[in-house]
């Protein structure tokens, strides 16, 4: 019996090793190396190929990864290779799933406008003006798009409530009133007693100012110099 997963692996391998067509020829890839050719008693699961498009998130986003990828200039697109690997990415899941490529089929068809309008001979311009492109509405809705996208990776990787982080919460019945102790009226009235002999034993210590005599001083300092010669700063202030 077939390994249904490596076979699947082989038509529909991670994005960052798709395709198929992303290597010109190849339509696979098997361990990294690119594959030509499908093997003849290959097995391929129902629904194998819903991988290509299901990945992206619509026709513009896998636009944009094929630009990326190969590192073109999305202000100068090759636009015919970019249609070619498209057309090939759409054709493989076409037959497969048709609502999911419908709304890649638009995008296909406006591919291969802007490149027949680039193949015809554009009528002469005013002496001046720049050349229209018909890429530039394209190129106008790939760069908007890689804004959005970029600023919605950088707003998922911000904390979520309930994926990163959740909220601490405490269960109570917001309709039960506190229960009051019971007390008597006894108890109440020694409570108060209390309160009352313990503002007793609260006492005020008052501190008086001494009152100085600047006339009694001098007497002193003057008794204390009588008969002595020399005396110390000090003494004067002993009692």
């Amino acid at each position: 019996m077939p390994d249904t997963a490596r076979d699947a692996a082989l038509i529909a391998p991670a994005i960052d090793s798709t395709p198929a067509t992303v290597d010109g020829m190849a339509v696979a890839r098997l361990y990294g190396e690119p594959l030509f050719e499908l093997p003849q008693d290959l097995y391929i699961p129902p629904d194998a190929l819903e991988v290509f498009l299901e990945a992206f998130e619509g026709p513009m986003d896998l636009l944009l990864y094929l630009i990326r990828k190969q590192n073109f200039n999305i202000l100068d697109i090759p636009l015919a290779q970019v249609t070619a690997q498209y057309l090939s990415y759409v054709e493989q899941i076409r037959h497969r799933n048709l609502e999911l490529a419908a709304e890649y089929l638009l995008m296909a068809a406006m591919l291969i406008e802007i490149k027949s309008r680039m193949l015809l001979p554009r009528p002469p311009a005013d002496p001046g003006a720049e050349p229209e492109d018909p890429r530039a509405e394209l190129v106008r809705r790939l760069l908007e798009y890689e804004r959005f996208k970029l600023a919605a990776q950088q707003l998922d990787a911000l904390p979520v409530l309930g994926r990163d982080f959740w909220r601490a919460q405490v269960s109570f019945d917001r309709d039960a009133a506190p229960r009051l102790p019971d007390v008597t009226i006894g108890e109440l009235q020694q409570a108060w007693s209390d309160i009352l002999k313990r503002a007793k034993l609260h006492t005020h210590h008052k501190i008086t100012r001494e009152q100085l005599s600047v006339r009694d001083y001098m007497s002193r300092v003057l008794r204390q110099l009588q008969g002595r010669r020399f005396l110390e700063f000090h003494e004067l202030f002993e009692p």
